[in-house]
């Protein structure tokens, strides 16, 4: 199975900016599409952004794009959402996940129920 280590959350004011990092490890056979989430207390799990395995293709939320990129190194395993402009609003736990299916596919991979394996979370906290 695949396991999913994040690291590279803090806190931070508004308009500043973080790098989150997602080491893959195990059997990277299932890093086919790394999906970036985000939940807020009492909230659901949102989708974020995602990219597909060679970078071939990325998908963003509008509440990010513009504002975050998303991008991975397929010889380290390692995913990476680098986040700009940062807004009290995107205050949240944010993971990493893996889907196992192959780029094309039909639509945005933004439902989380697609992703297999998940990562335990990293905290964004962005102040006023």
């Amino acid at each position: 199975q695949v396991q999913l280590v994040e690291s590279g959350g803090g806190l931070v004011q508004a308009g500043g900016s973080l790098r989150l990092s997602c080491q893959v490890e195990g059997r990277t056979a299932g890093f086919n599409i790394l999906g970036w989430f985000r939940q807020a207390p009492g909230q659901e799990r949102e989708f974020v952004a995602a990219i597909s395995r060679g970078a071939v293709k990325t998908w963003y939320s509008d509440l990010v794009k513009g504002r975050f990129t998303i991008s991975s190194d397929d010889a380290s395993s390692t995913g990476y959402l680098q986040m700009n402009n940062l807004r009290p609003d995107d205050t949240a736990v944010y993971y990493c996940a893996a889907d196992p299916r192959s780029y094309p596919i039909n639509g945005a991979p933004s439902d989380a129920t697609e992703y297999d394996d998940w990562g335990q979370g990293t905290q964004v906290t962005v102040s006023s």
